[in-house]
């Protein structure tokens, strides 16, 4: 028996003024399959799961659904279909409760009586928690993650599309989401997966379509290539891992905490508690958690978004700027990377050159009496766009025009042209295909071994353990001691994240807990 295909492409063709997005292509998902869809940033990944999606309508090319040609002109027409999509960037809004946001999203009769309760039991079954009373903007990025996966599942799709949904879980959440997937396969439950993680690929999916400048360049089985030979076909060459050329005695620290407290002002924020931590130059300082766990609130606080008292409890370059803005911050040599792309890291409807602007004009000199120095600004971001490869169509393209991927890289890239004595960067790689990834935590170690002290903050366990000498972890907004990476297992590590002591108190406090 010849099984038809749940979905089928044929000669998908996409372009948007400047950039061939996608390029005559063809692939089949079969009832029950977890089909990866693999490429760089720019690859054409996102526009061909958004014209399969109805948000954007290919030039030219054929969707076949279930053996019919259809034509999907809107993500209502898609949703009626069966198919469902959890997206990258969210689709929320922060003044409204969760469940008035997934109520946007779902039919009305799935809107109506009891969807309260719907939201808590697939919350709970899948191990995806969420208080449906919560405002949006009280959550943090993986918890607004989970209700993109609850209200898409609350949908019964036949095709669910997943664009980076591990990107801001930890690693038990993401065995719990893969537990789910597997048994929507299992059930015949199509999906089309979306991930960096090329491990994941390897571990949960049959089929793989890569996709590199816009063009399908292979299909193949995942489970009988490595995670290097996925990016390597991504690619088009050989991947280069990041290593640390020296190791010479780290320097005096360049960022001290002092007994950091603050109380967080938002309801359901997180406080932080007596933090404590020295980062000396030409060390990479990690700190790893569970999402909510005080992360946001810390990185508000060392950015200067949030000012703490008293003024010595936050010390840069040997003063004490507790009480000062993020300016005064980066004149001394800060620099930060948020978690948050659009809307934090850049403002959507602006150019890259106006955004390259607002965070390097200090550093950069950007400014003169308070006029902006146009060619000047105009060269910086374009050094950016060149030396970290942003595929844009240009600077005066909107930052909400640029994929996630690449809008990470140029942020990222903003930061690190400034030649800092301080990084604080959270998130660096989410959403970042392999070979880019590679590339900025390289840029991280090189810049520690030039004398900067870098601070990461990261759900990334993988990542941490590549990059840093020294790892923490970040737990009910209390940190738990600096260990040296040698000195303490990913597993260690893991129970920490949890809450758990794993040694006496005096060998490894939790600041308490």
């Amino acid at each position: 028996m010849v099984l038809t295909p749940r979905l089928e492409l044929i000669g998908i063709t996409k372009r948007y003024p400047g950039v061939q997005a996608n390029n005559n292509i063809s692939l089949k998902v079969m009832p029950g399959e977890i089909h990866a869809l693999l490429g760089e940033n720019g690859a054409g990944k996102s526009t061909l799961v958004k014209c399969i999606y109805g948000v954007q309508k290919a030039d030219s090319g054929t969707l076949i659904w279930e053996g019919k040609k259809t034509q999907v002109t809107s993500p209502n027409i898609a949703r009626r279909l069966g198919i469902g999509m959890v997206f990258q960037h969210f689709s929320l809004f922060d003044a409204m409760t969760v469940e008035e946001n997934i109520v946007l999203g779902v039919s009305n009769k799935l809107a109506k009586a009891g969807i309260k309760e719907k939201i808590t039991e697939i919350s709970s079954r899948y191990g995806l928690p969420l208080d449906p009373q919560r405002y949006v903007q009280t959550l943090s990025v993986g918890e607004r993650q989970r209700i993109e996966v609850v209200r898409c599942l609350l949908q019964n799709p036949s095709l669910l599309i997943m664009d980076e949904p591990t990107s801001v879980l930890t690693p038990q959440e993401t065995e719990s989401l893969f537990k789910t997937l597997n048994q929507l396969s299992k059930d015949g439950v199509s999906i089309l997966y979306i991930s960096h993680k090329l491990h994941e690929i390897k571990e949960l999916c049959h089929t793989a379509t890569i996709l590199r400048m816009g063009n399908l360049v292979d299909t193949c089985n995942p489970k009988n290539e490595t995670p290097r030979s996925l990016a390597e076909k991504m690619m088009g060459k050989s991947l280069e891992k990041p290593t640390r050329i020296k190791n010479s005695p780290f320097g005096k620290p360049q960022i001290l905490l002092n007994n950091l407290s603050y109380k967080a002002n938002q309801s359901y924020g997180t406080d932080l508690k007596n933090i404590s931590l020295e980062v000396r130059g030409g060390e990479i300082l990690g700190i790893a958690g569970v999402a909510g766990n005080g992360q946001r609130e810390l990185m508000k606080v060392l950015s200067g978004e949030e000012l703490s008292n008293p003024p010595e409890s936050i010390v840069v370059s040997e003063k004490n700027v507790g009480n000062t803005g993020p300016n005064d911050r980066r004149s001394l040599g800060m620099v930060f990377v948020p978690e948050e792309r659009l809307g934090h890291g850049a403002v959507p409807q602006m150019g890259l050159s106006e955004n390259a602007f607002l965070s390097g004009f200090t550093r950069m000199k950007l400014a003169n009496y308070g006029f902006l120095r146009k060619i000047e600004t105009d060269i910086y971001a374009s050094n950016i766009i060149t030396n970290y490869d942003v595929k844009t169509s240009g600077i005066r393209s909107l930052a909400a025009s640029l994929s996630g991927g690449n809008l990470q890289k140029f942020i990222f890239g903003r930061e690190i042209i400034q030649n800092p004595n301080i990084v604080i960067a959270m998130q660096p790689t989410w959403g970042v295909d392999a070979g880019s990834a590679a590339y900025i935590r390289q840029s991280l170690i090189d810049l520690a071994e030039q004398g900067a002290a870098v601070l990461v903050i990261s759900q990334d366990l993988e990542e941490l353990y590549e990059i840093v000498d020294t790892i923490c972890v970040i737990y009910e907004g209390k940190l738990s001691s600096p260990k040296q990476l040698e000195d303490i297992s990913t597993e260690e590590v893991g129970m920490l994240m949890g809450g758990v002591i794993i040694n006496s108190q005096e060998d490894n406090p939790l600041n308490g807990i």
